[in-house]
């Protein structure tokens, strides 16, 4: 879905139809905390690390996973990956596979997770743990599922955007978020805050956050040797904020004729990929969009689009493997 403008609202000023909505966003709020305070809970007698958000739409979760797999790999263990597997079909648990799984089978964020990690599929969170712990995996990193109650965790990582922060404050539908701000950073353990140095510090000057523990991290394009300088490019994005897309491909250096912000996790049927295609030629521009959303393009599309990947780069650690640490998540011995 494209989010509503007055989503964007700062909190002391959220706009008319979010009032309105007002009474529809409380019933939500009363339905999720209903859902986790009845749990059930499970462990699945290793460590669960989940990355989740408060908002709704994309915070920067997946190169968050990405990231402390690899941070994880260094440290002497063997994570898995568990993941609802949003926009596939199949219900799981499924332990993903880059060479026979499409992104309608097990979702466009599965499909790019499994190139770095093994990772599972599974609606019913607990079970795909299960599945995964079985396989070897010896702690699990569960993406997304912060307000699901099915899954015991040992660590909560809120990823925030800096630039949308928690938008005008109010859950959704009459704002951005999942659940209100204080009830969500009460049960976690740590913050993660995703953008540029100033933007970080704006957000944490707007909207201080509750006594926990932060970490602060930017995503920056990976380099690939590839030459952006003067390209022309149709861009597209159907992530949960195209814009940061689009602004990463203009740092580099390229010239954007025309860019296509899709919904999130919007299939790229070939209807749509024809359309850019003959946009592309007649201007000019090479295609260009995110790992993401390469998952989802139709097989034959793949060599004809161009993709920026882009990697969580954090400065110091050590906010992080402290709190790890505090779970009994201190690297193994040789």
């Amino acid at each position: 879905m494209q989010q509503p403008a007055f989503w964007r609202n700062p909190a002391d000023r959220p706009g008319v139809l979010a009032h309105l909505l007002t009474p529809v966003a409380w019933l939500w709020r009363w339905a999720g905390a209903r859902r986790l305070r009845n749990g059930p809970w499970h462990k699945v007698g290793v460590p669960v690390i989940c990355i989740g958000n408060l908002n709704i739409g994309g915070t920067g979760k997946t190169p968050t996973v990405i990231a402390l797999a690899d941070r994880l790999k260094t440290m002497g263990y063997t994570p898995h990956v568990v993941s609802r597997g949003y926009g596939g079909s199949a219900n799981g648990p499924l332990a993903v596979d880059l060479r026979r799984h499409k992104a309608a089978e097990v979702g466009d964020e599965p499909l790019l997770l499994a190139a770095f990690c093994p990772t599972w599929v599974a609606r019913d969170r607990h079970q795909g743990a299960v599945a995964a712990v079985a396989a070897g995996a010896d702690v699990i990193l569960l993406d997304d599922g912060f307000q699901n109650p099915t899954l015991a965790k040992d660590v909560s990582i809120i990823v925030v955007d800096a630039v949308a922060g928690f938008g005008n404050g109010r859950i959704f539908p009459a704002g951005p978020l999942r659940e209100l701000a204080q009830d969500g950073l009460g049960r976690a353990d740590m913050v993660l805050v995703i953008g540029k140095p100033k933007v970080r510090a704006r957000f944490a000057k707007a909207q201080p956050i509750r006594a926990l523990p932060v970490i602060e991290g930017d995503l920056k394009p990976l380099e690939t040797g590839m030459d952006w300088k003067g390209t022309k490019v149709l861009a597209f994005a159907g992530i949960g904020h195209p814009a940061k897309f689009f602004a990463t491909v203009k740092s580099l250096g390229a010239e954007i004729i025309q860019a296509e912000a899709l919904a999130d996790h919007q299939p790229l049927t070939r209807r749509l990929m024809a359309r850019l295609e003959t946009d592309s030629f007649f201007k000019g521009a090479q295609m260009v969009t995110t790992e993401k959303d390469a998952t989802r393009l139709p097989e034959e599309f793949k060599l004809r689009v161009l993709t920026v990947p882009v990697r969580l780069e954090i400065q110091d650690w050590t906010a992080l493997d402290q709190v790890l640490a505090a779970a009994g998540i201190s690297p193994k011995t040789a």
